[in-house]
Parts: C-alpha cells; structure tokens; sequence
C-alpha cells in the first residue's frame, strides 16, 4: 500500500515535467487540439445548496481560503479546507438501490468539481445509481492566483526532494477521514436516499483514484467500498486483501503520467483471483473525464456503465 502511494507521486512529479500546462499532477491535461481555455481564471466559489458539510472538521493549519476557477472550459475548486458531499439522487421509481462516491482528481491541490464530478454524477443518476461528489479537503496552495501558477511552474522544475512513504500517508489522513465520513453519511440516510448500505462504490479519477484506492486498502470496515473505479489513477502493484472489492481501471495508453509503465495493479488482482475489468484505450491522454473527445477513451464511461449492469449495480438502459 505504502509503495502504492509512493509511486504515485513520484510519478506525478514527471507529469508535472511532461505537461508543461497541467496542474501539477493534475486531471486537467488534456491535449491542446481538445483545450478550449487553457488558461486558469478566478470565478466566484459557486453557490452550493445541495452541499452536506462532512462534520471532519477545518483542515488544520490551513490559512488560505476556499476558491475556485476557470480552465477547459470547466470548474474547479483549490484551497479546500471543509470537506462536503453533494447528492445527485435518481427518479426514487427508477432507483437501483446502488451508490457511488465519486472522487476528482487534481493532485490533492486542486479538484476537477465539473469534468470528474458533477457531470459524471449526473450521469450516474440518468441510470439509476445515487451519486455524491466528494469535495475533499486539499493541500494548501497560495491563495493569488498569479503565485500559485509560478508554485506550478516551480514544480515543474523538478529537484525537490523525494518524501518518505510514511509522509505521504500522513498527509492523506484528511482525504483518508473525509472519505470514511461520506460512507458514513451515506449509510446514516440510506432510508431517505433509497441506497442499500451495502452497496456504496466509489469510483476517482487520478489523485482521486488514488483516494479510491487507499480508501479500499486502508483496513477500516465502515468505508469499504462494494466496487471500486480507478480512471486514469496509478496502475502499480500492490498487496491485494483476499475479499478486495470487484474493480473497474481505465487508461489511455498515451496517459503522459501512467500510460508508459507497466500495469501491476492488474496482475496482483488476477493473482488474488479478484474481479477486475481493465480498459487500455489507445489514445486519451490524462484527465478525459466527461471531455467529449474523438478518442475511443471518451466511451469509458458507456463501458463502465456496463460492468455496472452486468453486476447488477445499475439498471439496463431503455
């Protein structure tokens, strides 16, 4: 597990290199013949009526505020300091009983609130499955907008030391305890939301695949999610427990930060004889989410929506 996170990150430091436009690490990159706006611009923090505070508490030390901005043409959200949930809930007459937590990426420093929550949780509620986005807390970044493009580009550069295992741990422990809420808020109001407690998924999208990921390993049996979706996350190998949940991991081949390494996260599932779906789309780069591209990595989600259904998560469509 540790070396899990630890490959991450390191991983996402080259990202940073290779994709002179990203956040760092972020699920932002995409390919500039698909970048509308590239350019990041302050917005106002939208009004959220829906958001359930998560009760974890103010991220400690924090000093910079909550605020958010433009890019590609979709939202996102930095300096989170709360942690909230956001229900996007089916037709009650159309409801399977299923439910996912879905986790944007960002590099725990930013979250892709629109491409790889809101729209995929939408989405999810079209076919049945109860969906709540997880706005979780983030590491903090400077507040002025100019100053936390030149931190980008500082990290960028590289030479930064390499943190121990150990400390990334750590500095997941908010994200890790933000999780476990949602789960638990989750199953608190599974009467009124129409959800079988024991059938929470959670599915993230890069760092929040890797969220996804330590939340499955992490041992506590009150966020243990039914299945698991890993989009475009880390793909490396790692320890399997006997009764790890069925999982759904999607890649572009030409992801700048996964796509060139080797693909152990798949083998150790098959070695633990565990249900695993893996997509390897030729082209899509990193951060695809709900981007309507010409790439077949677009359909990732009708593809998902299917292992869904042949599981029984989620309703036929039609």
């Amino acid at each position: 597990m540790l070396r899990f996170l630890y490959d991450k990150l390191a991983a996402a430091r080259v990202g940073v290199r290779s994709c002179a436009l990203a956040l760092a690490a972020s699920t932002a990159v995409i390919s500039p013949a698909q970048a509308q706006s590239d350019r990041m611009m302050p917005i106002a923090v939208p009004v959220q009526p829906d958001a359930i505070v998560l009760g974890t508490g103010a991220l400690p030390g924090a000093t910079a505020k909550e605020s958010w901005h433009s890019q590609y043409n979709s939202v996102f959200a930095r300096n989170v300091t709360v942690a909230t949930l956001t229900p996007f809930l089916p037709d009650p007459a159309n409801a399977s009983g299923v439910a996912v937590i879905v986790a944007p990426g960002g590099g725990f420093t930013t979250l892709s609130m629109q491409n790889e929550g809101w729209d995929v949780a939408r989405a999810l509620a079209a076919r049945g499955v109860a969906a709540f986005v997880l706005k979780y807390r983030l590491n903090q970044t400077p507040g002025d907008m100019a100053a936390y493009q030149k931190s980008l580009q500082n990290l960028g550069a590289g030479g930064a030391p390499r943190p121990t295992a150990e400390a990334m741990m750590a500095k997941l422990a908010p994200q890790l305890a933000d999780a476990r809420a949602a789960f638990a808020l989750i199953r608190k109001r599974a009467v009124e939301w129409h959800v079988d407690p024991a059938k929470i998924g959670m599915v993230g999208f890069s760092a929040g695949a890797m969220l996804t990921m330590a939340t499955t390993l992490n041992g506590q049996p009150d966020a243990k999610p039914a299945f698991v979706g890993d989009i475009y996350g880390p793909v490396s190998a790692m320890t399997v427990p006997a009764d790890a949940p069925p999982i759904f991991v999607a890649l572009a081949a030409d992801d700048p930060l996964f796509g060139g390494g080797s693909f152990g996260l798949i083998d150790s599932w098959r070695a633990a004889k565990r249900p695993i779906e893996f997509h390897l789309f030729e082209q899509g780069g990193h951060g695809f989410g709900m981007y309507p591209k010409k790439t077949t990595s677009t359909g990732w989600f009708d593809e998902f929506a299917r292992w869904m259904t042949m599981h029984d998560w989620m309703k036929p469509k039609g």
